[in-house]
């Protein structure tokens, strides 16, 4: 059995990429949408592997055993001992395997919100035209670009939507944000607005304010008039304009 559990924890690490990326979409909650066939392959070669490793294992286990014998007394002879089956820092893979085929852990969220203190926005040299909506719907990279960047103010006296999460502020104001990746979770980016004139909701909660942009603020600002509250999106790191 001893022998078999190197191949089983890559039957597990195959099983668990396999759950979170071809049985579901949890994927999202780790990666972009664009490595969903690399996860799935990666998967099904790990479980292949580890049942090809498995089988092979046992084939030769009778060989072994007839070869025990005298291998024993070969080395108490001449003072050896068999070398150890393999590293047993590998076994620390088995604890995420186990985790994602258990539960999966949310996607970033308000924590990663209130650790991150940058408050960097993309600088765009250009914006082009809004369309004439009211309320317009804008996803959270353009409004806070434009709000810092343009010179035009082509937000002033707009009324626009914004969606996101919910995420602590100070005193005054809370941050609605989004989180979004270029790979994979590891290199996330925050983007960040102040919320003013409504109650914050519960923090991590999925929302979509309406209202106007307050050029005063120091840092990309709304003056919110009305909030609905949404379902977490099916990709929570792509920043859209709508849920």
């Amino acid at each position: 059995m001893k022998k078999q559990l190197p191949a089983m924890l890559l039957v597990l690490i195959g099983c668990a990429l396999l759950r979170i990326s071809l049985l579901s979409d949890l994927y999202l909650r780790y990666v972009k949408e664009g490595l969903r066939p690399l996860l799935i392959a990666s998967g099904v070669v790990l479980v292949v592997l580890g049942l090809a490793a498995a089988l092979r294992t046992r084939e030769h286990s009778g060989q072994e055993e007839r070869g025990h014998e005298e291998d024993q007394g070969y080395d108490e002879g001449h003072g050896h001992s068999h070398p150890a089956a393999g590293p047993k820092t590998a076994w620390l893979l088995a604890l995420p395997a186990v985790m994602l085929l258990l539960f999966a852990p949310p996607a970033l969220g308000s924590y990663t919100v209130a650790r991150d203190g940058s408050g960097a926005v993309a600088r765009r040299t250009t914006f082009a035209p809004l369309p004439a909506l009211s309320p317009l719907p804008l996803s959270l990279s353009d409004f806070t670009s434009r709000a810092v960047w343009d010179e035009k103010a082509s937000l002033k006296g707009r009324t626009v939507r914004l969606t996101g999460f919910v995420a602590p502020g100070n005193a005054t104001a809370w941050q609605l944000s989004r989180v979004i990746v270029s790979c994979c979770a590891a290199d996330a980016r925050v983007l960040k607005v102040e919320v003013h004139g409504i109650a914050a909701p519960p923090k991590d909660s999925w929302v979509t304010v309406t209202g106007t942009w307050r050029p005063t603020a120091k840092a990309p600002a709304l003056d919110a008039t009305s909030i609905e509250h949404i379902a977490q999106p099916k990709n929570p790191y792509r920043d859209s304009a709508r849920p």
